[in-house]
Order: structure tokens, then sequence, then C-alpha cells
């Protein structure tokens, strides 16, 4: 008989339902399964650090050197790095094999590089590094398996979606419990007859239903609902303390790709979605990094700093910083300060481009140079910035932008940045919304601490490329800037009576990154 509503207030579904939920789910003790899970992959740490300290005090008896032991330890480490103690739903050591052989053993390798070490020992080590991860790791996933199939470890999930491949998805969850997936309803705007569990409401109610229903994972499957409509909300549960995963479309097609993020489910692909910047090691790690190099950044930078200040308060009447309101992460209003660049005036908050007569000499070159973003870097240490992450916007702009761009609002998931993926890609000035909320949204989903580095490297590169044309040709006009009064912009709908500052179209950029022949070039000359 099938169980389910048409509305879901607040969990205010009926006792009927409740009860043959009741039925259908093991009982559990307050330890949340996933809390379980978690623990249950730390032992399964424990037993490899375990394992591979054996290998250390059976294989180098004769040596006592601390660097010896650092190999169990950096092993466990480059384990952990490359996701081999997540709780995978369906974790394989086949699939894994080559993935723990490598990281098992190249902290080895390292070892022999750097250090005189016994040949033997090294050789001896990696061998047995090579057959006991693996050993260990499958008899870990075997149990795992056993106590999901008894209901010890089974996570509550919740399917978004509820056509024929979501109901299909529910009925194997249900019939195989070693993957460890109890599916306790539906989200799709559909009616509810004919489903084999609670239809909840619409995908709108994702949020309540994630809190109110203790969901532990959630399956994105095929429905009703739109995926432009669904994509909105499922952002907006990053904060959540869930695993979302995607049902990909045509995946009998083979279209799902394999790797780490994809669980094969008795035949069907969940692709798991990253959401680096959402755990909270990535967000501490990210803080780390933005304090030590903008830390840096300051020291090194004083003596320019000092003498860029006495420039500006030179050169016209004024303060020497600029502060102004910008949107920053989840929408809150910070400071954003820089070097003041133009004479004193106002409407600065409504002009698109502030240029023309109002721009000093010393601040069209701190333009140009991008010297006048340096006080951001005190932004960054206090915590409101970032170094890596989209660029901060006025909120006059931003409320337009929002009606205008699509999924121009969700580059806000992040804390604001002092430059970025769209920024080293050339989208700066006046050029297209759309496309830099695409890249800052990108940037957001595919974010890793390394893909930051590269980006202020390319920053680095991009500034000290744009500033050749200026020092050869000694051309201090980067753009033609025209003010126009009372003018209604078509693409984002600006009020008439505000000011707007619009520069002419450039001729299409050279990349702001080396290509190929830049770098023999750059290789040559070092």
């Amino acid at each position: 008989m099938a169980i389910g509503v048409q509305t879901y207030n607040r969990g205010a579904y009926t006792q009927r339902d409740r009860l043959a939920l009741s039925e259908r789910m093991p009982r559990v003790s307050p330890l949340s399964a996933r809390a379980r899970t978690r623990i249950a992959m730390f032992v399964v740490a424990g037993m490899d650090l375990l394992a591979l300290s054996a290998l250390v005090v059976v294989l180098a008896s004769g040596v006592s050197a601390w660097w010896v032991w650092a190999f169990p330890v950096a092993s466990v480490v480059l384990l952990a790095s490359c996701g081999h103690y997540e709780a995978r739903i369906a974790p394989s050591v086949a699939h894994e094999l080559r993935s723990l052989v490598a990281c098992a053993t190249a902290p080895l390798i390292v070892l022999a590089l750097v250090r005189t070490t016994s040949i033997a020992f090294i050789v001896e080590a990696a061998v047995g590094a090579a057959l006991a991860v693996p050993i260990l790791h499958s008899l870990s996933y075997r149990a795992v398996r056993a106590m999901r199939s008894r209901g010890l470890l089974a996570e509550r999930t919740l399917i978004v979606g509820a056509g024929q491949v979501g109901v299909t998805l529910s009925s194997t969850l249900e019939r195989h419990p070693e993957y460890g997936l109890r599916p306790v309803g539906f989200l799709d705007d559909v009616d509810d007859e004919g489903l084999p569990l609670p239809l909840f409401g619409g995908v709108e109610l994702l949020e309540m239903v994630l809190s109110e229903e203790r969901i532990d994972r959630v399956v994105v499957a095929f429905g009703a609902t739109r995926e432009a409509e669904m994509l909105e909300t499922i952002r907006a549960c990053e904060d959540a303390s869930v695993d979302i995963h995607v049902l990909p479309r045509f995946f009998e097609l083979g279209v799902a790709v394999d790797g780490k993020d994809v669980d094969d489910v008795w035949g069907i692909p969940l692709v798991r979605l990253r959401r680096s910047l959402g755990s909270r090691c990535s967000r501490v790690a990210k803080r780390v990094v933005d304090v030590s190099l903008a830390s840096l950044g300051l020291v090194l930078s004083a003596p320019v700093y000092g003498l860029l200040a006495v420039a500006v308060k030179v050169s016209s009447p004024g303060p020497v910083y600029f502060r102004q309101k910008r949107v920053g992460q989840h929408g809150v209003l910070v400071d954003v300060l820089k070097f003041r660049t133009m004479e004193v005036h106002d409407g600065t908050d409504v002009e698109w481009t502030a240029e023309g007569d109002h721009v000093t000499k010393v601040g069209r070159l701190m333009r140009r140079l991008s010297l006048d973003e340096l006080p951001q870097l005190w932004s960054i240490i206090r915590g409101d910035m970032s170094l890596v992450g989209p660029r901060p916007e006025r909120p006059f702009f931003v409320e337009h932008f929002k009606s205008q761009v699509p999924h121009y609002d969700a580059r806000h998931r992040v804390p604001v940045g002092l430059t970025g993926l769209a920024q080293v890609r050339g989208l700066r000035g006046d050029t297209s919304i759309d496309e830099r909320a695409r890249f800052d949204n990108r940037y957001i989903e595919s974010w890793s601490l390394w893909r930051d580095l590269v980006i202020i490297f390319l920053t680095v590169f991009a500034v000290l490329r744009d500033a050749m044309p200026f020092f050869s040709s000694g051309d201090e006009d980067a753009t033609q800037s025209v003010v126009v009064n009372e003018v209604e912009d078509e693409q984002f709908d600006l009020q008439p009576e505000v000011v707007v500052t619009a520069t002419r179209p450039r001729p299409p950029a050279k990349p702001w990154y080396p290509t190929g022949s830049e770098w023999d070039q750059v290789a040559s000359a070092g």
C-alpha cells in the first residue's frame, strides 16, 4: 500500500505514515548512523597506522632514526588526503587498489631519495605496505557492509525525484541494505499515488525536510522538477551536514564518469557532489593560507605601501584610503579598503566604471599595476575577504544583477576575494557579468587549495604582464571612457536617473596566462 502525502507542514504528516516509517527503520542508538560510520573509518585509519608501524618494527630493527617512523604517518596522511577514509556507499578495494598501493608506498620513494637508506628495507617495506593496506581495507569494507546489513550503520536517505528511476532506486536500496542507505521519502512536484514511500512535498521544501527528518544523505534522481529550479535549492543546502549524490541522466549509455566520487549501487551510478569549501577542514586550511600569505605580503610590500600612501596624499586633497561597502559572503556588507585613485567626488556607488577626469595621475598608475588593491590585505587578515574568491560588488549593482544574471547570487556562498578565476581569465573592468558569475560558481564548485595557489601565481603574472604596455608605450589611458547621463541600461535594467560610466568596447585581450611558446621563452631566458 502506498504511503504518501501531498504537503509537508514541518513534519505534520499522518500517524499511519510515522508508524510505517518506524517499522521500516531499524532501532539505532542516539549516536547517528553517519557519526558511527565516520568512527568506523577512523578505526580503519588506526589499523593502517598500526600495520605500517609494525612493518617498521620488523624490518628496521637496526635503524633508530626518526625519519623511518615518518613513513607510516606520511602514508596514512596520503591515504586520508585521497579520500580512502571517507564513508563511501560502495567501497571496493578492486576499484581503489592502484591508489591504495601508491599512497602506501610513495613515502618510501621519497625516503630513498632524501636519506641514505638500505635498499633492502625500502623494497621489503614497499612490498609489505602494498600487501597490508589493501588486505586491511578489504577486511574493513567487509565488516562495514555486514554492519550496514544489520542496520547498525543505516543512513536516512531522501530521494529528490519521484519518477520511475527514483522509485527504482528506492526499491533497490531497500533490497540491498549493505549499501547503508535507508530511503525515508521523496521530494517532487507530483501526486503521491502509487509511491512506496511518503512524498514530503516539492523541492523547495528540501532545507526544511533535511532538518525535520534528520536526513544523512540526499540522492537527486529524475523527477518532474526541472534541473534549473532544483539548482538554487540544492546550493542553498550546502551548509547542511549531509552528503548529496546525483544520479546522472543517460547513465545507461555510460555517461557517468568513473572516479572516486562515483559509487555503483547495484548497477546505478551515484555521483557525489564535491563541496570542498563546505567542509570545516577546507575552510580552516583556506583561512590559514589567507592569513599567512596576506601577512607576508604586507611585510614584503611595506616600503612600496608607504611610498604609495605618501604619493596619494600629496597628489590631491583627500584621505589616503578609499572605503566602500561591498556585498560579501551570504550577502553581508563588508568594508573594502583601497588606496584612493580619484579626486574626492560624489556618486561612486552608482557609477559602473569610474574613469575620466576624476582619476589622478598617481591613481591611474596604481590602477594599471593593481597597486590600489594592496590595502585589501588588511581586510583579508580581518576575515572580511579571502585571497581568492569572487570579487565583491556594490549593493546597488548586486540587487540588479541578481534579477538579471542567472545564478549571480550563488557566488556569495564563499568569502569574496582579492582575485579570482574570472579575473585571471581576463574578466575584469567592463566585461560580461554573466561570464564572471559562471567562472565564480565554477571556482566554488571545484575549489582546492592547489587551485588557489595557481590563481595567485597567475594573478602576479597577469599584473606584471598588464604593466608592460603601460611602460613601453607610455599610454596612460588603458580605456576610453564616456560619461552617460540619464541612461537606462538595457541589460541590467538600471533606473534612468542613475549616472553610469560606460567604457567603449576594447579589442580582445590576450590571455592573462602564458601560452606554451611563452613558457619556452621564459625557460630559455632563465
